[in-house]
């Protein structure tokens, strides 16, 4: 059977997707043209980091330190521990938030069952059309790094950086799950989005505050930001066992999703 939910919702998103695209290639252009004047262990920019309260240097760089000495250093410090995470899990969370309590609000949920096999159905095709918008969002901004990286002089490294999107990816599409999930539970958009969002800030707080705080260092490994961004795969490539821990959660978060969906009377 042809995925006609999946095709219907990324036809309607396709100009959204354009614009998150175009979003992505303005943020890193920014943060490419800033580079110059920032590189290297001894710039200004680097030591006012530095003098930051330890608490806000841990946030700013997820506990992973600061190097501005290496492209790969600088990128992975202003642009993947929190600019490009905020951008693609603003789609992604609200992507999964529409996916079901969207279209129970605008009253075509039912129309879609009407003419769709079931709910489970649906609402696999929206986890699918979730997982490719933020792939799409992921080779592009892989892209714009590649190109703008080239023509700034900054040598961005390919196999790494596209592990990085990976990584980054699979956080977004979880985080869109949750949501996906929420909506399922109470048909609901508005607490869709605030309880995504809402476990996307703690989810960053423990990772970034546990190398400081004694009682989070026990569950850091459980935060999805350090399965994304812990194992530094910018530097060293990607973690098939963070990838398999993220990958894991999304299937279990789905199939969630799709027994809450089944369960529960729509329009209530």
């Amino acid at each position: 059977m042809r995925p006609e939910v999946t095709i219907q919702t990324l036809h309607a998103q396709r100009r959204s997707l354009l614009a998150w695209a175009l979003a992505l290639g303005g943020l890193i252009a920014i943060y490419v043209a800033v580079y110059p004047s920032v590189k290297g262990t001894g710039s200004s920019f680097s030591k006012l980091i530095d003098e930051m309260p330890r608490a806000y240097r841990a946030l700013f760089t997820t506990g992973s330190g600061i190097d501005f000495s290496t492209p790969a250093g600088y990128l992975n410090t202003e642009l993947l521990t929190f600019m490009g995470p905020v951008v693609v899990l603003l789609y992604a969370v609200n992507a999964g938030a529409a996916a079901i309590a969207g279209e129970e609000e605008h009253r075509t949920l039912e129309l879609m069952m009407v003419n769709t096999a079931s709910r489970r159905r649906i609402l696999l095709e929206k986890a699918a059309a979730l997982a490719v918008g933020v792939a799409l969002l992921m080779v592009s901004m892989w892209a714009w790094l590649l190109i703008e990286g080239r023509i700034a002089g900054m040598d961005v490294p390919l196999t790494n950086s596209a592990a990085a999107m990976l990584h980054l990816g699979l956080l977004g599409i979880e985080f869109g799950a949750i949501a996906l999930l929420v909506g399922a539970l109470t048909g609901r958009v508005g607490t869709s989005r605030s309880i995504a969002a809402a476990l996307a800030v703690l989810a960053y707080l423990v990772n970034g505050l546990a190398p400081l705080v004694g009682w989070l260092k026990p569950i850091r490994k459980a935060s999805p930001f350090f399965q994304y961004i812990g194992h530094d795969p910018l530097r060293t490539g990607a973690s098939w066992p963070a990838l398999g821990v993220t990958l894991g959660s999304i299937v279990v978060i789905v199939c969630a999703a799709v027994v809450a969906l089944q369960h529960r009377d729509i329009g209530t």
